[in-house]
């Protein structure tokens, strides 16, 4: 049975991090950041290996998410820093019934990255995937060559679940990824205040 997110749209965190929906509005402001950093990003993200496809529109993704999160598939949250915009975070494939998971992916402005605010953002929706949406599971899959997403994993305290070979079509290829994981039985206490101690297990 599918279930929608409890309280999307949903608007999470405050300063410096705040987490909210996608806006048409943002798209100027979305193309720069993302134009800035496509040499840094092309590395980590998806591509088909059928070749490319046309783009989306800016406004057909903002339709498609919204859509997504509405039917309790998805949970796409633009990151502000300090009132701007700096990245995303996005909790796709959600699965419900008795497996409650959906794993998190996130990409973060170059010039903030470092600073610890990506470790904050995905704590923040990690706490609420499990406080108010009631998954039970988030992974994160990520490159082994990826040094700056290890750390945010590492900073969470997340489990180390090995390697899966050949796992995502990334950049022309099919690339190797770690996977992490966390369920909501091992953050009791959240996993922004896991954060606040060093990422140390309770």
């Amino acid at each position: 049975m599918v279930q929608a997110p409890l309280g999307w749209p949903v608007r999470l965190g405050g300063r410096p991090v705040l987490l909210r929906p996608l806006q048409r509005r943002d798209a100027r402001q979305w193309r720069a950041v993302r134009a800035a950093n496509a040499a840094w990003l092309r590395p980590w993200e998806a591509t088909s290996p059928e070749g490319a496809d046309p783009p989306p529109t800016f406004g057909q993704m903002v339709r498609a998410f919204s859509r997504e999160a509405r039917a309790g598939r998805m949970l796409p949250l633009v990151v502000e820093v300090d009132g701007a915009l700096a990245g995303q975070v996005t909790v796709s494939g959600v699965t419900w019934g008795s497996l409650r998971s959906a794993h998190v992916g996130y990409w973060i402005d170059r010039r903030l990255a470092g600073r610890g605010l990506m470790p904050l953002a995905v704590a923040l929706v990690g706490d609420h995937c499990f406080r108010v949406m009631g998954l039970h599971r988030l992974e994160v899959n990520i490159r082994p060559e990826n040094t700056a997403s290890l750390r945010v994993a590492e900073k969470l305290g997340m489990r180390d679940e090995g390697l899966r070979e050949r796992f995502l079509h990334i950049d022309g290829s099919w690339r190797d990824h770690r996977t992490f994981a966390v369920t909501a039985e091992e953050v009791p206490e959240g996993l922004v205040a896991r954060l606040r101690t060093g990422g140390r297990r309770t």
